[in-house]
């Protein structure tokens, strides 16, 4: 909300430092009054609160306690399904590369309330994951001295950004908007396979196609509505990324490859 805000002021003023991430404090969005320790809470200042600011009464989303609520369940989904972490050994490297994906997924889940509501995906936000997903395999690749991850990641960001790359170019943007594009390589620079991208692409149009056909078949759709692909990507991103293996492994007996 508060990059929102300053995205699209048109005028600027002495007070839009009060939108900064860096600089400024949460506030309220109806009486701009400055939040408290007390109101920032997760989840719990919502439910203590009855929903309602405390200084001007007006409500507050269900938006807030959701999205804590869902980012603490993913970060216990991320610890649990860790693939390093299974039998508790736990490397510098895979510390590294944990601690690194918390913060992506924190970004992701912004990126996706951002799109949902405002059918964008902000530069800001994406651009800084690009260089925490780069930093994280640069350096596990010098710790672990396999420099293959840096060629596989860079073959995953081809695939997951590539090819929405050729459909942008193709259509002139009508099929697809630039965002998903720079999403696209983020992704698959993160998920850093070409394969995994590739299954993270299936599921994200699965996802897509089971939310989009039945509200098309109501015509609460129509050919030129657009819809935001980037929560479908960033939804199969996590599922690929936890259990993406899992999924090849199970795609790989069943066909008896």
């Amino acid at each position: 909300w508060r990059l929102w805000q300053q995205e699209n002021k048109k005028q600027k003023t002495k007070n839009d430092r009060q939108y900064s991430i860096l600089k400024g404090r949460s506030i309220c969005p109806h009486c701009k009054h400055i939040l408290q320790a007390k109101d920032l809470i997760p989840v719990l200042s919502w439910v203590l609160l009855r929903g309602k600011c405390r200084y001007c009464k007006r409500p507050i989303s269900v938006q807030y306690p959701l999205i804590e609520a869902s980012t603490a369940a993913l970060f216990i989904l991320s610890y649990t399904f860790w693939p390093a972490f299974q039998d508790l050994h736990f490397e510098t490297v895979d510390i590294i590369g944990f601690v690194a994906w918390l913060g992506i997924l924190t970004g992701l889940i912004a990126l996706a309330v951002y799109d949902i509501r405002w059918m964008i995906l902000p530069n800001k936000i994406i651009f800084p994951l690009y260089v925490l997903a780069a930093g994280s395999i640069l350096i596990q690749s010098i710790l672990t001295a396999n420099y293959d991850l840096i060629i596989n990641a860079i073959a995953g960001a081809m695939v997951g950004g590539g090819i929405f790359y050729v459909l942008f170019q193709i259509s002139g943007g009508r099929w697809i908007g630039g965002g998903d594009v720079k999403l696209g390589f983020l992704l698959g620079v993160t998920l850093g396979d070409p394969i995994l991208s590739f299954l993270m692409l299936f599921i994200a149009s699965l996802l897509g196609s089971i939310f989009s056909i039945p509200m098309i078949l109501k015509t609460s759709l129509g050919s030129k509505s657009k819809i935001a692909f980037g929560p479908f990507l960033i939804a199969s991103t996590v599922i690929t990324y936890l259990w993406g293996e899992k999924i090849i492994d199970l795609y790989n007996n069943l066909l008896m490859l």
